[in-house]
């Protein structure tokens, strides 16, 4: 049975692309889309990633942003408490956040009153919805790893912090139930295969490189995906509006609801001549804001954050308490000769403008040996018979900026019948815990390990080990939890770190303090389970002394991998186009104090210990 879009029944449900930071704006937008489709409110707002919940000048430090391009945004009125969001908004994190902040609240949290964090991985319920939310973006070497990242931060870690995780990839794949909705940051890898992929491709300079190259999107968004094969699944972090539809077992095709009362996402996006009232057939995002729909200023200096991502800057690290400015891609007398090699094979890499080693014909690729042949994905075993969806409507946003298709307004119904939930009565809804989610969270609560990058990840022992684990875990969570009346999320929302004072300005060398989030503490404490984000003042004042761990040692100038034109738009395992801009950036050593400038070859400007 095919999910339906209504507006006389179902949730009312906004769905944003990437905040970075203009909830104002957002919400602006929002309430006169309302107007424009004659709703009187919606229950649910979702944001794509990249919400940047900075709560003062300290988290900035934190956010992988150039320096030039921070910015305070406006979260932080909503932190502080001088302003209050007027829908339940929830968001998945991206990969430009503040790390400090999202880290407190690993298994989900409000990050200010009405404002819900979805967490590394998580599911959620909203009345009769069940919501999957999986956060960051896909690096391939950094998907095994544990989540080692904790303040002091290197600049390895700034980025990294926001790289998905195998371990949280895994405890979504033991969902064996239907879901109704999926967000993640970066869009499923290939299915831009299912949408109208020509006009994508004329839109986005390099996307069609990189989707013929099977790099563009997340591979780890593609599991969750087409394993809980949600009826919708909703995406940011490219900038564009997209559509399309993925059918299990058939031929995909554009994204077309038709319907009397249907809300028709034409995967179109040119196609501007169709009513943007809500109920009818026409693409509602497209028309959905007249002219003067406030909105934030433009920037004259706006650049794709996403490349400044992908570029990867040599970071000088510091030992023994030293500044070492040693560029890391110099070859140097104490190398090696392996490490010699290394280096001057990257510096030759064939990736240089022009020179396009994918688009060799096939009749010639066909005469190579068969290890030349691209890698083919191993068959994924079928869903559990529960989750019986055969068709999931993708749907990705753009930016909150004047002239783009940022919002879409929808209503939703869940995949199964709901005659015995009334909506009328329960609104205002409240966000609720998932029973098999917690059940699953508890199974591998024993196997996080954060903050050692050293550690090892535990290996996936398969479904057939978790299977009758999570089964009695499930047990455990009626007794304890369920019977109990606990599984409604509580609004227990407190001010961490410092509010932002605007006297002091959005930019400040004070590093940034690890805080115990409350609502991280209460939710481990229902599960009974190891709290991993607490510390004494002691153990924290210690690791500040003792200062970030040295970065990685890189070689070859495209990222960690040396590989060709890495992972292109947010895949792969390399450093992706490398299209750094070379401004100068800050980098923060750890100390409460400790921070050094870098010019555009990355090597310090200036150094200051106060």
């Amino acid at each position: 049975m095919a999910s339906r879009i209504h507006t006389s029944s179902g949730l009312r449900i906004a769905v944003e692309g990437c905040g970075h930071g203009t909830l104002n704006a957002i919400y602006s937008s929002i309430r006169k889309s309302c107007e424009i489709n004659k709703w009187e409110e919606i229950d649910l707002l979702i944001i794509g990633g990249d919400f940047q919940a900075v709560r003062n000048a300290n988290d900035l430090n934190c956010m992988s942003v150039p320096v030039k391009y921070r910015e305070i945004g406006d979260f932080h009125e909503y932190y502080s408490g001088k302003r209050k969001a007027p829908y339940l908004t929830i968001f998945v994190g991206g990969n430009h956040e503040a790390s400090n902040h999202l880290w407190e609240l690993y298994y989900g949290g409000w990050v200010a009153p009405n404002i819900y964090y979805l967490g590394a991985a998580n599911v959620v319920r909203l009345g009769p919805l069940r919501i999957v939310g999986l956060s960051g973006i896909w690096k391939g070497y950094s998907y095994n790893k544990p989540h080692h990242e904790r303040i002091p931060y290197n600049q390895d870690d700034v980025k990294s912090s926001y790289h998905v995780r195998e371990l949280d990839v895994r405890k979504l794949l033991q969902i064996r139930t239907q879901v109704d909705i999926g967000i993640s940051h970066d869009w499923p890898r290939g299915v831009e295969w299912n949408g109208d992929h020509g006009t994508l491709f004329k839109q986005k300079d390099g996307f069609e490189v990189d989707a013929r190259a099977g790099t563009l999107g997340s591979t780890a968004a593609k599991y969750v995906m087409d394993r809980l094969r949600p009826p919708h699944w909703f995406s940011a972090h490219l900038h564009v509006k997209f559509a399309a539809v993925v059918e299990y077992g058939k031929h995909s095709g554009t994204l077309n609801l038709d319907g009397a009362s249907a809300t028709n996402l034409d995967s179109s996006p040119n196609d501007s001549n169709k009513s943007s009232t809500l109920g009818g057939s026409g693409d509602a995002a497209a028309q959905l804001f007249p002219s003067e729909v406030t909105g934030p200023v433009q920037n004259s200096e706006e650049i794709d954050l996403e490349m400044e991502d992908e570029a990867d800057v040599t970071v000088p690290v510091m030992n023994g308490g030293q500044i070492s400015d040693t560029n890391q891609n110099e070859i140097r007398s104490d190398m090696d000769k392996s490490q010699k090699k290394a280096i001057e094979s990257s510096h030759s890499r064939i990736d240089s403008p022009g020179v396009n080693i994918l688009a060799i014909p096939e009749d010639v690729r066909s005469q190579l040996p068969a290890s030349f042949n691209r890698p083919t994905e191993p068959p994924r075993p079928p869903p559990p018979s529960d989750i019986t969806n055969t068709c999931t409507h993708f749907l990705a946003l753009d930016k909150c900026l004047p002239n783009r298709k940022f919002l879409q307004i929808l209503g939703i119904e869940p995949l199964h019948e709901f005659s015995d939930y009334d909506l009328g009565a329960a609104r205002p809804l409240r966000l609720e815990y998932d029973k098999e989610w917690l059940a699953i969270t508890r199974v591998f609560a024993s196997e996080l390990t954060i903050g050692d990058p050293t550690a090892s990840v535990p290996f996936d022992k398969g479904e057939a080990y978790y299977k009758p684990l999570i089964e009695k875990q499930e047990n455990w969570i009626k007794e304890n939890i369920v019977a109990y009346g606990k599984m409604t999320i509580p609004e227990n929302f407190q001010i961490t770190a410092p509010i932002y004072d605007p006297t002091r300005g959005p930019k400040t060398l004070e590093g940034p303090k690890e805080y115990t989030n409350p609502q991280t503490a209460a939710f481990c404490d229902l599960l009974q389970i190891q709290n991993h984000f607490d510390a004494t003042d002691e153990e924290r004042q210690a690791r500040l002394k003792t200062g970030p761990r040295p970065n990685e040692v890189r070689v070859g100038g495209g990222g960690r991998s040396g590989g060709f034109r890495g992972g292109g738009r947010g895949g792969g395992s390399g450093g992706g186009r490398g299209r750094g801009r070379g401004r100068e950036a800050l980098a923060y050593l750890g100390g409460p104090s400790e921070y050094y400038f870098l010019n555009p070859r990355g090597l310090p400007l200036r150094y200051q210990r106060r």
